[in-house]
């Protein structure tokens, strides 16, 4: 039996492509969710990690592998996933909110 990837799939990226297979339907950092989630009203939930990041593995196994979570985030959200070593860009931004 085969998995269902998500938007993920083609990405190049290891830390992008390691969560093709999450539940949660995560699109890259692109026009195309971006456009999506105003066409569908929907908020963005963002996750900004990188290959090496411990607890962006705990998150993953704890939270975007379960597939409740998952459901109420794809209901609820355009969920977006960045490699911060792509686009230090987009987490710099993120990083001097917090």
């Amino acid at each position: 039996m085969s998995k269902k990837t998500n938007h993920l799939a083609s990405s190049l990226g290891p830390y992008l492509f390691q969560h093709q297979y999450n539940p949660v339907n995560w699109y890259p950092w692109t026009e195309e969710a971006l456009e999506k989630a105003r066409q569908e009203d929907k908020p963005i939930f963002l996750s900004i990690g990188y290959s090496a990041c411990h607890w962006c593995h705990v998150m993953e196994r704890e939270s975007f592998e379960d597939e409740r979570i998952a459901q109420l985030l794809n209901e609820h959200f355009i969920n977006i996933k960045v490699d911060r070593e792509e686009r230090p860009d987009l987490d710099h931004i993120y990083m001097s909110c917090v």
